[in-house]
């Protein structure tokens, strides 16, 4: 179908009193890598959650291909689907956290197979297959009998990466993948996702990596205070960006001044 593979509109998002998301409205299309950038608690992991449902949003619409996610109408109002279609929906849109969650008494092939197996039901030889597939893919075939006990926390990214392509996801949501990595770890997943970038696969990537965003992005969002402050490709955001809150927060993380527009 034509159209954007996630649109978000009015997207609102309250724990308590605490409004974190004031509004968001977005569109991603089908093999686009859109990196969304911002101060710290300005809702960026919080609009991740709510893309893949694992916060319900308090007010808003999501559409995943069209199909409105977490909620259908019914006599013309909004009513919450069941959990069962809920996880249906989650099986397209993968998601990698800072934290690897790697189930530490599966080696790194029985991560990746597991969710294949447990939720599609695939046989065991055929979900292998799959699993070793993802591991070569991620370059860590020689590690599939390794505990993430004994793997780096950038070949534990790695597996958490291939964990979550196993479920062959339209979307893939990368939840600053890095940040608890030092530099040489972090550049090892950093390529892994340069890779599925090249491949065309759709990306919504919360970073503080801002050469891969630099490199890979063909979008730039920036949020500031649960809000959408200004969108554009790299080029423009990284050396022009048109708000004074987007160039003081750039001069932050790139010590550098971006140029004022004219």
């Amino acid at each position: 179908m034509s159209g954007p593979i996630i649109r978000v509109e009015g997207l609102r998002k309250s724990f308590g009193e605490r409004e974190v998301l004031r509004g968001i409205d977005l569109e991603v299309a089908s093999g686009e890598v859109v990196v969304i950038i911002g101060p710290s608690g300005c809702g960026k992991s919080t609009l991740l959650r709510c893309l893949n449902y694992l916060e319900e949003p308090t007010q808003g619409r999501i559409w995943l291909r069209g199909e409105l996610l977490g909620r259908k109408e019914r006599d013309g109002r909004l009513v919450s689907r069941p959990e069962a279609e809920v996880d249906r929906q989650r099986t397209h849109i993968g998601m990698v956290f800072q934290r690897f969650n790697l189930f530490p008494h599966m080696t790194a092939l029985g991560n990746v197979i597991e969710a294949p197996r447990r939720v599609k039901g695939l046989p065991h030889a055929q979900a292998e297959a799959l699993g070793l597939r993802l591991l070569e893919r991620v370059g860590l075939l020689d590690r599939k009998d390794e505990y993430p006990a004994r793997l780096s926390g950038g070949q534990q990214q790695r597996v958490a990466i291939a964990r979550a392509l196993a479920m062959e996801p339209e979307v893939m949501l990368f939840d600053e993948a890095t940040s608890a990595l030092d530099p040489e770890l972090a550049d090892e997943v950093l390529q892994v996702m340069l890779g599925l970038a090249r491949e065309g696969m759709t990306m919504l990537v919360v970073t503080h990596e801002m050469g891969f965003a630099r490199e890979v992005a063909h979008r730039v969002v920036v949020l500031d205070a649960g809000t959408v402050l200004e969108q554009g490709p790299p080029s423009v955001i990284f050396s022009q960006p048109s708000q004074p809150r987007t160039r003081e927060f750039l001069r932050k993380v790139l010590h550098v001044r971006p140029e004022d527009p004219r």
